[in-house]
């Protein structure tokens, strides 16, 4: 049974992502053209919950934001209802005064599991999924990996031709975390040559052998595509840096420079390292993201008006469903060595380094 809709309010948490802004117009319209509702937006994540931070989100407010990259709140990667204290009460009274009669969570695993431990004390929570990383288990697609996708794609076509021209080894470093799906299908469309992701621990002298293989064959460059979660068999994830004030505060990064390192003394060749960096967070969305974040944006508001709340909006088998929020964020959704998509991968003699 569909039900009227008051104040509703969204937030988006964690790090940004494209197709942010077109998640949040599909909840802003949807709630006014369907229900009347009228929408806050909550600024930068849960910031915005705790301090009392937020703006109106009318019509305009939300016209041309489809096609642009980050998001119109702001986010926060370090803004947590429990940590470093739990100030959860607080963010439920500001709720209670602004007489919100459903939330809107857009995130990743951390920012949903905040919400999921949130249902205690506000169950009238949505969960929308984004992240580049895609590895929430309960969807097949996360808001912002395919445009991620695409961006390595095309940076991995721009540096074949420098590759090729100058006989060198590129090695590429992408994000993921402790997932490899970016760079696994990131680095399959973009033609890598050996692509090392943190489910499958790999050999230095295994991705030696394999560039060296390459150049007996005749190929005097190659792409080596390197998740930033990589990491050599016995050893622990190579970490940039860490943020202590944050939930999560590793910060990986650096594990391409040490494959490059290793490639360039043990061959005498020539290697480069490329680290993506941010840039893939970055720009306008693709269809597919927009079209996803559309539509599990307007999925989220037909869940609330009939008063299903504490789900997660999913895409499951080309279908648009939704999942119960706190099971939905137990775990992450990994690589796994024996799936159809590494099979395929190698069959095209992409090289793993295991």
């Amino acid at each position: 049974m569909t039900k009227k809709l008051g104040k509703i309010a969204i937030m988006t948490g964690g790090g940004d992502c494209p197709g942010l802004n077109a998640a949040i117009r599909a909840v802003v319209k949807t709630a006014h053209f369907e229900m009347g509702s009228r929408a806050i937006g909550l600024l930068d994540g849960f910031e915005g919950l705790m301090y009392g931070k937020f703006r109106d989100l009318g019509l305009n407010d939300v016209a041309n934001i489809l096609n642009s990259g980050g998001t119109i709140l702001g986010s926060s990667n370090k803004a947590s209802l429990y940590h470093p204290e739990d100030v959860s009460d607080v963010a439920l009274e500001n709720l209670k005064k602004w007489n919100i009669d459903a939330l809107f969570c857009v995130g990743g695993d951390g920012t949903l599991s905040i919400a999921g431990k949130f249902l205690d004390k506000f169950p009238r929570i949505i969960g929308i999924p984004k992240t580049i990383d895609n590895d929430l288990k309960c969807t097949d697609l996360t808001i912002g990996f395919d445009t991620a996708c695409s961006f390595v794609t095309e940076a991995l076509d721009r540096l074949h031709y420098t590759a090729e021209s100058h006989h060198r080894v590129m090695v590429v470093e992408v994000m993921g975390r402790y997932a490899g799906w970016l760079a696994l299908n990131g680095g399959l469309a973009g033609g890598g040559d050996i692509i090392l992701i943190p489910e499958m621990p790999f050999s230095f002298d295994k991705v030696v052998k394999a560039v060296e293989k390459r150049r007996h064959a005749g190929k005097r460059s190659s792409i080596v595509v390197v998740s930033e979660g990589a990491r050599p068999k016995g050893e622990d994830y190579t970490v940039s840096s860490v943020v202590k004030d944050s939930p999560d505060p590793i910060r990986l990064g650096g594990i391409a420079k040490r494959v490059s390192d290793v490639i360039e003394e043990s061959l005498g060749c020539e290697s480069r390292v490329t680290v993506l960096g941010h840039l893939q967070r970055g720009g306008a969305p693709s269809f597919l993201d927009r079209m996803l974040a559309t539509n599990l944006g307007a999925h989220a508001v037909h869940l609330a008006a009939r008063g299903e709340f504490g789900r997660l909006v999913v895409y499951k088998n080309g279908v648009i469903r939704d999942d119960e929020l706190k099971a939905s964020v137990s775990g992450l959704k990994l690589v796994e060595e024996g799936s159809d998509l590494v099979k395929r991968a190698r069959s095209v003699g992409v090289e793993f380094g295991v």
